[in-house]
């Protein structure tokens, strides 16, 4: 399911427009992006959680050669399933 197949689906649910579903999922990605990049958790109950995580920096090695490269650190993003979700995947 893609973006466009979401906010259909939300459309016909929700009995909205297809122009106020796309409106009201691009406001709910975008709220938890904002929250993200705040370094705020976002916690769905029944869904999952979505939290900031950081990598240190650290040594690697190029797989081609072996030389050591040097890799920054970054922040990622983790997801938390939810009871409900494990249990509706694990059917």
């Amino acid at each position: 399911m893609n973006k466009s197949d979401l906010v259909n689906a939300v459309a016909a649910q929700a009995d909205l427009t297809k122009d106020k579903a796309d409106a009201a999922v691009s406001a709910i990605i975008e709220q938890i992006t904002n929250a993200l990049s705040r370094d705020e958790a976002v916690a769905l109950v029944g869904f999952g959680s979505f939290s900031q995580s950081h990598r240190a920096a650290r040594t690697g090695r190029n797989p081609q050669t072996g030389a050591a490269i040097q890799i920054s650190a970054s922040n990622g993003v983790s997801f938390k399933p939810g009871k409900a979700l494990k249990d509706a995947v694990n059917v």
